[in-house]
């Protein structure tokens, strides 16, 4: 249910506010979606993430290892933030998978980078 919210929010947009408000339990018990304000950072997310996977797919594509390494290191930087956000809202579940996405994140730069 959480995770078609949030697809549904980012594919629709405004046609699904219904939706992404009435999401309780994506990890954001403490944040009130319905404030005013709060779409715009939402906005602001989803279109980091697209502009990310647009990244991540183009390099692909081009089978650019620069674009590649680029795009893994501000995916290790995001997920290092996510971590101490982590931390400091006592959020377990958010410090655990910011530690597989650093691991996974590292382990993807080393092996796009080290040489044959």
């Amino acid at each position: 249910m959480d995770t078609y919210c949030f697809w549904h929010f980012c594919c629709n947009g405004s046609v699904s506010k219904y939706f992404i408000v009435h999401c309780t339990a994506i990890g954001l018990e403490t944040v009130d979606l319905t404030a005013n304000g709060v779409y715009y950072i939402i906005y602001l997310w989803a279109a980091r993430q697209f502009a990310l996977g647009f990244i991540f797919a183009f390099a692909t594509f081009k089978k650019s290892i620069p674009m590649l390494t680029i795009a893994y290191v501000f995916f290790l930087v995001m997920f290092v933030g996510d971590f101490f956000i982590g931390i400091l809202q006592k959020e377990n579940s958010m410090i655990i998978s910011a530690v597989i996405m650093c691991l996974i994140a590292s382990t993807m730069l080393y092996f796009i980078n080290r040489k044959k």
